[in-house]
């Protein structure tokens, strides 16, 4: 999936600590280079940006405003959702300002919102501010101005809400860590189990109908993926049957609907999730449903909270939404996201990757593995590219703790203390001052030396891809799993197949993708 951070390498499913240093043991390195017939140029940046201090840049005043109370934000949430959309909301502000950083209002707004009035921060400059949290803090702003009723999890503030400066943050963080450590064997096995499952429903309806959802059979294998490879558990086997992705989405809902546009007609929408917060009473049965599974299927990593002094009722609530809200949830978005690159990038990058994936197998005897993987580096570039152009975690929040100065490429910004940060992060790591062809979708731009720089600029966790979560940031705990769980679709995918088709459409969370033919492997 927010901040309105859903979270979501090389992977390092080890616990962290607050000290640990880069040169802990990892799975896997880092380092990303060339080993196909074909060696492409390694796109550098545009343009070099100067390490601090090199530049003298002017102290300029904020520009923006934020209008009359009610009526400004009024104005601004129609422009972000109907007049003008998202993007173009941002690109026109940037343009009237002739700045990436100004004032402005961000939805929802009244009646949901307090207080609507952020500093934008729309280049990969300024952006990273938004990670540090010895300047900002990140309490209960996962969703941004507004925080959704605890009544949606159990009557707890969950770790996403959470700021590190708060004793529960480190207690949680651990449990999270424990659960990725203890359950890492059992994550390639059941991604190929469940995936290969999902790639028979598409091939089956695509020589039936011509056609399949990618989405309604990701959704399914998705979910059962998580709970089998997380808790041991195959949810079509337990009283949750197959609705779990239903009930997951009618509850996020709740949630997100407040700054999501579902394509209602625009006055009924803004009516419905826009203007009042949805009562949590319509989904308590539908999240009882999923917090009994969870229950059941959790036992001993509710053994590991009461270690940790969390209850299990807290540690089970928090365990749901890390894999129902924020694994789930980044799957949803990220996985069809991604397929629309690959598709769109057409059949050279297929057979490159065809023709790597299945050497790098073939020579270790034949078996997926860790290894195997780290000899596939145009596929990790490939992962780490769709990461880039379109991160599933678009929004980034912070309330400034003290009075603070932030950059951007060509001005210093003075903060007030209290004032709360936006960051929209399509836009930061789609900079073209720091990456070329940004609007690009470039398959082989992490490859190499010079494109393993590049991967600090790579923020979509909540922190550059060259840093790792710990117990004293917000940086998404499950990272490189969420890294590893997307390069193994890649993976699965051109195993199998030589090509695909696909026709995209538009979701509320992302792509839309139709498969529409799949070519089997050739070689």
């Amino acid at each position: 999936m927010a901040s309105s951070s859903l979270p979501f390498t090389s992977l390092h499913l080890q616990f962290v600590s607050p000290n640990t240093k880069s040169s802990t043991t990892r799975l896997s390195s880092r380092r990303i280079r060339a080993s196909v017939s074909e060696k492409p140029p390694v796109p550098a940046p545009a343009v070099a940006v100067p390490a601090k201090g090199e530049t003298k840049l002017p102290l300029k005043k904020i520009p923006g405003n934020y209008g009359v109370p009610i009526v400004g934000p009024f104005k601004d949430r129609l422009d972000y959702f109907y007049n003008q959309g998202r993007d173009e909301f941002f690109k026109s502000k940037i343009q009237k300002y002739n700045s990436t950083v100004f004032r402005t209002n961000m939805p929802p707004g009244p009646f949901i919102s307090q207080d609507p009035k952020v500093v934008a921060l729309l280049d990969g400059k300024s952006f990273p501010v938004l990670f540090d949290v010895t300047k900002v803090e990140k309490k209960d702003l996962f969703t941004g101005t507004y925080m959704p009723s605890t009544d949606l999890t159990g009557g707890y503030r969950i770790l996403s809400y959470l700021d590190p400066s708060e004793p529960k943050h480190a207690r949680l963080k651990q449990l999270l860590f424990f659960l990725l450590k203890s359950r890492r064997d059992h994550v390639i096995p059941e991604f190929q189990a469940s995936y290969s499952e999902l790639f028979e429903t598409l091939e089956k309806e695509v020589a039936e109908k011509g056609k399949s959802s990618f989405q309604t059979a990701n959704d399914q294998a998705g979910f059962n993926f998580l709970c089998r490879a997380f808790f041991g558990s195959n949810p079509p086997d337990t009283k949750l049957g197959t609705d779990g992705p239903s009930l997951i989405s009618k509850w996020v809902l709740f949630q997100l609907g407040p700054v999501l546009k579902l394509g209602l007609p625009k006055y009924v929408e803004e009516l419905l999730i826009h203007t009042f917060p949805l009562p949590p009473a319509l989904v308590k049965k539908d999240y009882q449903r999923l917090y009994d599974f969870f229950y059941e299927s959790s036992g001993s990593i509710q053994d590991e909270a009461e270690k940790l002094g969390i209850s299990r009722e807290e540690a089970c609530h928090n365990l749901l939404f890390a894999t129902c809200f924020n694994s789930f949830g980044g799957m949803k978005i990220f996985f069809p996201n991604m397929l629309k690159w690959i598709g769109r990038a057409g059949i050279k990058l297929h057979n490159r990757l065809a023709t790597e994936i299945r050497s790098a197998i073939r020579s270790n005897g034949g078996k997926l593995t860790m290894a195997a993987m780290e000899q596939m580096p145009l596929m990790k570039s490939v992962v780490y590219e769709a990461l880039r152009i379109e991160p599933p975690v678009p929004l980034q929040y912070g309330r400034a703790k003290k009075d603070i100065v932030i950059e951007s490429h060509d001005a210093v910004f003075q903060v007030k203390q209290g004032e709360m940060l936006f960051g929209f992060q399509p836009f930061a790591t789609k900079d073209p001052k720091i990456f070329e062809r940004a609007e690009e979708f470039v398959g082989e731009r992490f490859m190499g030396e010079e494109g393993e720089k590049l991967l600090k600029h790579v923020l979509w966790s909540n922190g550059p891809e060259t840093q790792q979560p710990t117990l004293g940031n917000k940086q998404c705990a499950g990272k490189d799993f969420v890294v590893l769980m997307s390069r193994l679709l890649v993976v699965e995918l051109f195993r199998r197949y030589d090509s695909f088709d696909i026709e995209v459409g538009k979701s509320a969370l992302g792509a839309a993708v139709t498969v529409t033919s799949l070519k089997r492997a050739s070689f």
